[in-house]
């Protein structure tokens, strides 16, 4: 009696073990297929249908969708928000420089210049001739210098403190000769005081804060490996 059950037994796990190898070996094999396309062997796959195996099925339809969303809803319509109105000249300035010159931020540009400004100002005022080579064209440069140069040869100094920036808006947006032209208008507050070599006052008033307009224009040559803008024009 135990020895039939025993019998048995032994076929029913026999059975069990021949199943689970032939499973095992249809699924190694499926995946040794996919393995050896993916390791070199060509893609039969036909340009434009999707793939059979659900690994790669859901990433190119993902790709799909996704330029069917650009191509119904073209560019973002909130794109030049806050820096300029839709329409306008300025709106169609900076499309036409977001397309000659693709990674181009606007809003990074517009607080960038905010910072270029209270520089350009504090350095000029110091006779700083160091920082302002770094910000501004040649032709600007040397109009700052002459004026700087003149103050040394008289003895005079300036001091100037920066109060606050109040306002700044892009007004234009150029492309011209492959070059960008942004100009902006900046309303600013400052103290600022000219004094002679004997330390006499001879212009504006140390304890007077005064409002400042200045209209600047910035420029970059498209396509630059150069990613600062200069001061081209006051």
């Amino acid at each position: 009696m135990s020895g039939s059950s025993f019998d048995v037994t032994t076929i029913i796990f026999a059975a069990l073990a021949l199943f689970v190898v032939w499973k095992l070996r249809s699924v190694l094999g499926t995946r040794h297929e996919h393995d050896q396309r993916s390791n070199g062997r060509p893609d039969r796959t036909i340009p434009g249908q999707p793939r059979n195996d659900n690994e790669s099925q859901p990433l190119e339809m993902h790709d799909r969708q996704a330029n069917r969303v650009n191509e119904g809803q073209g560019p973002d319509p909130r794109r030049w928000e806050g820096l300029a109105q839709p329409g306008s000249a300025v709106w169609n300035g900076l499309d036409r420089l977001d397309e000659v010159e693709r990674g181009f931020d606007a809003h990074m540009f517009a607080e960038g210049s905010k910072g270029a400004y209270e520089m350009i100002v504090t350095a000029f005022a110091a006779g700083d001739r160091g920082t302002l080579h770094n910000l501004l064209s040649k032709e600007v440069m040397d109009s700052f210098d002459r004026v700087i140069s003149e103050r040394e040869t008289n003895g005079e100094t300036v001091e100037t403190t920066f109060v606050s920036l109040d306002d700044h808006k892009i007004e234009d947006v150029q492309v011209r000769d492959k070059v960008a032209h942004i100009t902006v208008a900046f309303q600013s507050k400052l103290i600022s005081a000219t004094y002679d070599r004997e330390k006499k006052l001879i212009d504006g008033d140390p304890e007077q804060i005064i409002p400042v307009t200045d209209v600047w224009t910035f420029a970059r040559d498209i396509g630059s490996n150069d990613p600062n803008w200069r001061l081209v024009a006051t």
